[in-house]
Order: structure tokens, then sequence, then C-alpha cells
């Protein structure tokens, strides 16, 4: 009989988690959501407040058999699925559906699958956060019914097996009201003139834009003729040594766009094999926002740049997340190693 029973959403994060854990503790998966509404209903009470109502899907209730026989061995069950939305309403579930006990029950999060944030987690449980696990709810209500209530429409309008849903709908119409400023656009043309110059000693070539721009192609003919037997003159010359900075921490949003740009990923691509990191303890949590790095992981890095290049290669840069909406829950993606 073991003492502590740690539920996670993946059995690749649970084969990870155990080899940090002693004897006493056994890791276990859920293998994602346990309970969802059911796909050929609505499944929302909207008379009552808009209560979801929830099943068991079929093919996890080996599942639930199983965790629920783990449960009854266990002394404390500690609930260690991701620190968002997502992963607060899977162990919300869980609780419910397993029938746990609060004084039986420790919520964990960590950011990094390492031995030192998990035995940090371990130390430092806290209880479900129903401020999260409502926000999850309102989001899956508004799915099922905006896709109950749209997509039927689309299916007469324009052609069957289209769908609607909460995210793509807004974003249609986004794509939509800017197609409709294109179109209302009224373009002028405008006419730039670029030179390429030989210096004194015709070995060198200074190229050059004008500033100016010429309304009509006539006008800046005018000027090229005008300007067919001139000479040139460097007025002033300064020099001044170029500076360039790095690149702020990934963020998921970055990350999807660098794996598109220099792999050619697709994000459901980028996302599976970042997700295969994370659970296997080589990345930090792969969805935020936040281009923030932990005091850990600033402190790492400043030892392993001092030993291997010396201090004066060193210089900490603190980065700020640009988006005012940011949620900043999670530090930026980085090695955990």
């Amino acid at each position: 009989m073991s003492k502590n029973l740690v539920i996670v959403e993946s059995p690749a994060k649970a084969r990870t988690i155990e080899g940090y854990l002693g004897k006493d503790f056994v890791v276990k998966s859920s293998y994602g959501h346990v309970r969802d509404l059911p796909k050929d209903d609505m499944a929302i009470d909207i008379q009552n407040g808009f209560r979801p109502v929830y099943e068991v899907s079929p093919e996890k209730r080996q599942v639930i058999s199983e965790l629920k026989k783990l449960v009854k061995e266990s002394e404390v069950i500690w609930l260690a699925t991701d620190d968002d939305r997502e992963g607060e309403a899977i162990s919300w579930h869980l609780f419910e559906t397993l029938g746990l006990k609060v004084e039986k029950t420790k919520r964990i999060v960590f950011h990094e699958i390492t031995k030192p944030a998990i035995l940090k987690a371990i130390d430092s449980p806290r209880a479900i956060d129903y401020n999260l696990v409502n926000a999850q709810q309102a989001r899956r209500v508004l799915d099922r019914l905006v896709g109950f209530e749209l997509s039927p429409v689309l299916w007469k309008k324009v052609k069957p097996s289209l769908s609607a849903g909460r995210v793509q709908s807004v974003a249609v119409r986004l794509i939509v009201d800017r197609e409709r400023e294109v179109q209302n656009f009224n373009a002028a043309a405008a006419f730039k003139i670029t030179a390429q110059f030989l210096t004194g000693k015709g070995k060198e070539i200074v190229k050059a834009e004008l500033p100016q721009r010429f309304e009509s192609e006539a006008d800046a003919e005018k000027f090229l003729q005008d300007c067919a037997t001139a000479q040139f003159n460097i007025s002033s010359l300064e020099t001044k040594p170029a500076k360039r900075n790095p690149a702020a921490p990934f963020t998921t949003s970055t990350l999807q766009q660098e794996a598109s740009r220099k792999l050619g990923f697709p994000v459901a691509r980028t996302m599976q094999v970042a997700q295969r990191l994370y659970e296997a303890g080589k990345i930090t949590y792969m969805r935020t926002d936040s281009v923030n790095l932990s005091e850990t992981a600033l402190n790492a890095a400043a030892a392993e740049i001092k030993s291997a290049y010396g201090d004066k290669y060193h210089q900490q840069r603190v980065y700020r997340t640009k988006s005012a909406g940011a949620q900043e829950a999670h530090e930026a993606i980085r090695p955990t190693y």
C-alpha cells in the first residue's frame, strides 16, 4: 500500500515525475480530461445559470475505475495537473469523479518537471483554485453554445460539415472586416528613386535612396534627366558602432513563429514536440505569454557564463512583456538543464 497517490494528465509526465519521488509515491495518469459535456446533446442547463451537465467519457471509465482502487489504498492524493485553466479543471473533475475528500487531497503545481521543482511543489501544496475552474467552465460552455447554435446555420446557408466556434467565429469576423478595409482603400501611387554612385577612384559603389517621393512617373523622369550630368559630393560621413540585442526568451507564440520560419513546422507539430519536451523534463511549461525568467534560471545562466567566459561577458538582461493583456502565469519557455 502506497501512502501517496500522485495524479497527472499524461503518462509521459507520470513516468518522469515517478523517477524523482521515492517508494512512498505512486504516480498515475488520467490521460487528459475524465469528464466532458456529452457529444450528442447541448448539456447546458440555461434556465439554471448555464450549468454544464458532465458525464464520464466512455473511454475513461476504466481509468476512473483503476484510480478509485488506488485512492482507497492511499493516505494522501496529490493532484499534479498543469498550472492553467485546463489543468485546474482536470484536477477538479478528478476530485468530483473520484469522490475525493478535502482533508486527503492536495493540489500541487510546478512550471518545470525537474526534481527540485517537484519536491518544492510537494512542500507547498494548495487547494483547488475555483476561479480557474470556473474560467475554464465558462469557456467550455461558450464553446458548446456557439457551436450548437451556429453550426447548423452554416450547414443550411453555406455547406454541410462546416463548424463555428467561440474563437474561430470571431477570427473570421476580424478577417472579413480587414478584407473590406482593403477593398475600400484608395491606393495612391508614388515613385521613389534609388541610385548607385562610383567613388572618386571608381572602385567602390555607394548605394543611396532619395527621401523625396514623386507623384507621377514624368516628374521622376524629369528629375533623373536633370541629374544625368550632375556631380554628387558626400557632405558628411559619420561612423558609429552597431549594436544588436538578442531576442527575448520564447513565449508560446514566438516559439511557434520561429519553428515555422526556421523549420517549416505547423503550429500543431510545434506544440506536440514542446509537449513531449516538457513532459520529459527538458523545458519549462510551453503555454505562456511571459518573457520573464525565474531567479533560478538567471542565477544558473550567470554562473555558467562567468565560469566559462569570465565575469566581463555576463550582463543580465531583464525582459518585459509588451502585451497589456498578458497573464504571465508562467515564466518564458527555456531549457531546464
